[in-house]
C-alpha cells in the first residue's frame, strides 16, 4: 500500500531498479536528443518574442520535471513551435517583445498554463481535450504552420517586419521592404538549408544534421565577419529630417510605455474602488481609463507609421579620425566632398536613447552564461484576467500535442499512458519552469521521436537531456554568439513543413463534409485572426460542438419492415419491404435528451398518423443509449396519449441504463412489464398473439 501511494505521488519510482544497460541507453538517448534540441530550443524562442536563451531555459527544468512526473517514459518535454508562437500571440498585445515587462508576462502565462494542467489532472479531467475535435486541431495546425513559416521571412531575407494585431497585414507591409533584401542573409539561409537537407540524406549524419549545420554556419559567420554592429545617438544623424523622425519615434515609444504603466495603475485603483463600492470614484476612473486607452491606440497607430519610416532609413558613416565625432549620413543625402566608409547601416532598435545599428547579418549575440535564477512570476489580477483565455487554450493545445505523441510511442513500446498523470506531469513542468524563467513547454514530436529511436527506456533520458542543456548554459554559450538567426529561421521552417497536411484536410472533407467545414473554418479564422491564435481554436471548437448538437437534435427515426433474412430494416432505404397494417415499428437512432425530444415526439405522432389502422406501436430502442428527465417525461406523456388514442406502445431492446431510469421514475410501471421485451422478435410475437394472429411469413 505504501509503495503504491509513493509511486502515485512520485511516479518515477516505478522505473527502479534500473539496470546499467538501461541507464547507458538512456544516457546515449539523452545526449543525442540534447545535441539536436539546443539549436532548436533557441530557434523556437525566436518565435516566442523572448531572448533566445529562454529557449534553453525551457529545455532545462520543464524537461526534467515533465519526465519525472509524467506517465510516458519517452516523451520529451520542452519548447515547441506551435506553443512558442501562441506565447508570442498571447503576450505581444500586453508588452513589447524582449523587454523585462514582456518576460514577466510570459512567465506568468507559463504559471497559469501549468496551474490549469495540474488542476485538470488532479480532478481527473484528462479526457477534456476530446472537446477539441480532430478537425479543429488539424485546421489549426495547418494555419499555425503557415503563420510560423511566414513569421520567419524577415529573418530569412534580412528585412524588417512590424508587429500589430493583424499578422497578415504585417506580412503585406513587410513586402514593401523586399528591395532592401540583405543578400548575405539570404545566402547564409540558403547555405544552411542546403547543408541540412544534404546531411539528412546521409544516414550516419542524419540525426546530427541540425547540430552540424549550426557548427558550420557559426564558424563561417565568425570568419567572414557576418555580423556588423554599431551604435550612435540620434544626434549623430546629419540629415535633420531623418534625425527628427528617429527622435519622434523614440518619444512616441516612451509615451506608449509611460501611458501603459499609468493604465495598469488606474486599473488597480478601479478594482479597489469597486471593492469598496465607491461608485463615483469608479465611474471617474473608468472614464480616465477609456481616454487613456484611446490615447494609447492613437499613439500605436502613429508609432507604426513612424517605424515604417525608420526602417526605410539607411546610413553611411562619414570618415573621421575620432569616432566620437563621426556623423551618420542618410544614403542619397551625403554632401559633396564628404568621404564615407560606403558600408550601409540601418536601425535595428532604439533603447536608452541610443540607436542600435546593424550593417551585416543578424546573429544570436551574447547569451548570459549560467543557469536560470529563481524568479517568482509577478502576480497581477489584471494580467491574469488578460492572459487566462490564452492560457487555457495553450494548456489544452500543448497537452493534446503531448498526449498524442505519448500514446503513439506507448503503442510501440507496449506501455500504458495515464492521461491524468500526464496532465499532472506537464502541469508541474510548466509551474516549475515558470519559477526558473521558462515559457510554456509541452511534449515535442521531434524530441520524443529522437528519444525513441535512440533507445530511451525510462525518463532518465530526459533527465540527462536537461543536464546537458544545463552544461551548455554553463560552459558553451560563448560559442553560440556568431550563430546566424537566419539559420535558426531555416530550422524552424523545416520543423513546421511537416505540419502542413493538405491531404489530411482533403481526407476529412471526403469522410465528413461537416467536419471538413469545421477544419476549413478553423484554418481560415486562425490565419485571419493571427496573432490571436486562440480565436481559431475557440471558434472551431464552438462550431464543432454546435454541429454535433445540431446532428443529435434530429437523429434518424426509421419506420421498419421485415426483410427476407428476418431482420427489421428501414423502409426508406429498402422501399420494397412490406409492413404490417396491425402495428407500426420504428427505431430511434440516438439518445433521448432535452434537445431532441420534440423531434422524437413529432416522428412518433407522424408514424401513428400515417398508419391509422395500427393498434400497436413498437419502439425499437437498441440505439437509445441515454435518456434524461426531459426524455423520460416525454415518454411518459406519449404512452398516456397513445393509449387514449387507441394505440398501445410496446418497447424492445431497451438498455439497462434506460430501464434503470424508467424504474426509478415509475415509467416502467406505467408502460407495464408485458410491454417491454428484450428483442423485437419477442415483441412482434407478443403483439401478434394479442391480435390472435400468427406472424405472417411475409413479415
Amino acid at each position: 500500500m505504501k509503495n503504491t501511494l509513493l509511486v502515485r505521488f512520485f511516479p518515477f519510482l516505478a522505473w527502479f531498479p534500473v539496470s546499467f544497460i538501461i541507464l547507458r541507453s538512456d544516457l546515449i538517448a539523452g545526449i543525442t536528443g540534447a545535441l539536436v534540441l539546443v539549436p532548436k530550443a533557441m530557434a523556437y524562442a525566436q518565435l516566442s518574442g523572448l531572448p533566445l536563451y529562454f529557449g534553453l531555459y525551457t529545455a532545462f527544468i520543464p524537461a526534467i520535471v515533465g519526465a519525472l512526473w509524467g506517465s510516458s517514459r519517452q516523451l520529451a518535454t520542452g519548447p515547441v513551435a506551435i506553443v512558442s508562437l501562441m506565447t508570442a500571440a498571447a503576450v505581444t498585445p500586453l508588452a513589447i517583445p524582449y523587454t523585462d515587462e514582456y518576460v514577466g508576462f510570459a512567465l506568468l502565462l507559463t504559471l497559469l498554463v501549468g496551474c490549469i494542467q495540474l488542476s485538470l489532472g488532479a480532478i481527473k479531467l484528462g479526457n477534456i481535450v476530446n472537446f477539441v475535435s480532430h478537425p479543429v486541431i488539424l485546421g489549426f495546425m495547418n494555419a499555425a504552420a503557415i503563420i510560423i513559416g511566414l513569421s520567419q521571412l524577415d529573418l530569412l531575407l534580412g528585412i524588417p517586419k512590424g508587429r500589430s494585431d493583424f499578422f497578415l497585414k504585417d506580412i503585406w507591409d513587410m513586402l514593401a521592404y523586399l528591395p532592401q533584401t540583405h543578400l548575405p542573409t539570404v545566402a547564409m539561409a540558403c547555405f544552411g538549408l542546403i547543408l541540412m537537407l544534404t546531411l539528412k540524406k546521409i544516414h550516419a549524419l542524419a540525426k546530427a544534421s541540425v547540430l552540424i549545420a549550426v557548427i558550420v554556419t557559426t564558424a563561417l559567420s565568425y570568419f567572414i565577419g557576418y555580423e556588423q554592429k554599431s551604435s550612435a545617438p540620434p544626434s549623430a544623424i546629419h540629415t535633420s529630417a531623418a534625425s527628427d523622425l528617429v527622435n519622434r519615434y523614440d518619444t512616441v515609444q516612451k509615451q506608449i510605455l509611460a501611458y501603459s504603466a499609468d493604465l495598469t495603475k488606474l486599473s488597480s485603483q478601479l478594482r479597489q474602488a469597486e471593492k469598496l463600492h465607491e461608485a463615483r470614484t469608479a465611474a471617474e476612473l473608468s472614464y480616465r481609463i477609456d481616454l487613456l486607452t484611446l490615447e494609447i491606440e492613437a499613439l500605436k497607430v502613429e508609432n507604426s507609421k513612424l517605424l515604417h519610416g525608420v526602417h526605410l532609413l539607411h546610413f553611411v558613416w562619414g570618415k573621421a579620425d575620432d569616432k566620437k565625432e563621426q556623423t551618420l549620413y542618410q544614403v542619397g543625402h551625403v554632401p559633396q566632398g564628404v568621404e564615407t566608409d560606403s558600408h550601409e547601416w540601418h536601425i535595428k532598435k532604439i533603447e536608452h536613447g541610443e540607436m542600435v545599428l546593424i550593417g551585416g547579418g543578424d546573429v544570436v549575440g551574447k547569451i548570459p552564461s549560467g543557469l536560470p535564477s529563481f524568479r517568482l512570476p509577478t502576480l497581477s489580477l489584471d494580467a491574469i484576467m488578460q492572459l487566462l483565455t490564452a492560457a487555457l487554450v495553450i494548456a489544452l493545445v500543448a497537452f493534446m500535442e503531448s498526449i498524442s505523441m505519448a500514446k503513439a510511442m506507448a503503442s510501440k513500446e507496449k506501455q500504458r499512458i495515464d492521461p491524468n498523470q500526464e496532465l499532472i506531469g506537464q502541469g508541474l513542468a510548466n509551474i516549475g519552469g515558470s519559477l526558473f524563467q521558462a515559457y510554456p513547454a509541452c511534449g515535442s514530436f521531434t524530441g520524443s521521436a529522437i528519444n525513441l529511436q535512440a533507445g530511451a527506456k525510462t525518463g532518465f533520458a530526459m533527465v540527462f537531456n536537461g543536464t546537458f542543456v544545463a552544461a551548455t548554459l554553463l560552459f558553451l554559450t560563448p560559442c553560440l554568439y556568431h550563430l546566424p538567426k537566419s539559420v535558426l529561421a531555416v530550422i524552424i521552417v523545416l520543423a513546421v513543413v511537416g505540419l502542413i497536411t493538405p491531404q489530411a484536410l482533403k481526407h476529412i472533407w471526403k469522410a465528413s463534409r461537416p467536419d471538413g467545414f469545421v477544419a476549413l473554418v478553423t484554418f481560415v479564422v486562425t490565419l485571419i485572426a493571427a496573432p490571436h491564435l486562440d480565436k481559431g481554436i475557440l471558434i472551431g471548437t464552438v462550431l464543432s460542438l454546435g454541429l454535433y448538437l445540431y446532428r443529435t437534435m434530429s437523429p434518424r427515426v426509421a419506420i421498419l419492415g421485415r426483410h427476407e433474412d428476418g431482420t427489421l430494416r428501414d423502409i426508406q432505404v429498402n422501399p420494397h419491404l412490406r409492413t404490417s397494417t396491425k402495428f407500426t415499428a420504428i427505431r430511434f437512432d440516438g439518445s433521448l435528451y432535452f434537445a431532441n425530444v420534440a423531434h422524437f415526439e413529432d416522428a412518433v405522432l407522424a408514424a401513428v398518423a400515417g398508419h391509422k389502422e395500427a393498434k400497436y406501436l413498437l419502439v425499437v430502442g437498441d440505439a437509445i443509449n441515454y435518456i434524461d428527465s426531459s426524455g423520460e417525461e416525454l415518454l411518459h406523456r406519449l404512452v398516456v396519449q397513445l393509449r387514449e388514442a387507441g394505440v398501445n406502445p410496446v418497447f424492445s431492446g431497451v438498455k439497462k441504463q434506460i430501464l434503470d431510469v424508467m424504474r426509478a421514475t415509475g415509467l416502467y410501471r406505467v408502460i407495464g412489464d408485458h410491454n417491454i421485451f428484450a428483442t423485437e422478435d419477442q415483441a412482434i410475437a407478443s403483439i401478434m398473439q394479442r391480435l390472435e394472429q400468427n406472424v405472417p411469413a411475409s413479415y
